[in-house]
């Protein structure tokens, strides 16, 4: 089953069902407030989420950002009921094609150690694991 959805950018209205989205198909974490990663990444023109809309309503989405060297998506989630479909490579199609609008031509992404399902999407995308480790201190509540 292929799906041609219409992409575009996240509206108000979205939101809710973009956070319903999130919490099914398992990307959301109890340590994100997904309200507040929502409206950090639409509080200026450096990043945005883009939804896929299928049949009226939101069915995948990728949250993708820039920070002046290099873009970076998160978030990346389709309608579970729709999981291979194409949600998710037309998602990260969506992204890579908002990042070289801007200009950048190097876009990461963070996998989870254990979640090889999702390795594996990604290097069938082309993708290739960096061997960096990433590093974290919150620095603010």
């Amino acid at each position: 089953m292929s799906l041609t959805p219409l992409i575009r950018e996240i509206t108000d209205a979205d939101i809710d069902a973009v956070i319903a989205l999130w919490h099914a198909a398992g990307v959301a974490k109890p340590w994100n407030d997904p309200l507040r990663d929502i409206a950090f990444a639409r509080r200026d023109a450096h990043s945005t989420v883009l939804v896929a809309e299928v049949e009226g309503r939101v069915a995948a989405s990728v949250m993708v950002g820039e920070d002046g060297h290099r873009g970076w998506v998160y978030y990346v989630a389709a309608d579970p009921a729709m999981q291979g479909a194409g949600l998710g490579r037309a998602m990260m199609a969506a992204a890579e094609a908002w990042l070289v609008g801007r200009g950048v031509w190097k876009l990461q992404l963070l996998v989870r150690g254990d979640n090889d399902k999702v390795k594996r999407f990604y290097e069938h995308l082309g993708y290739t694991d960096t061997k960096s480790s990433c590093f974290q201190k919150v620095i603010a509540p």
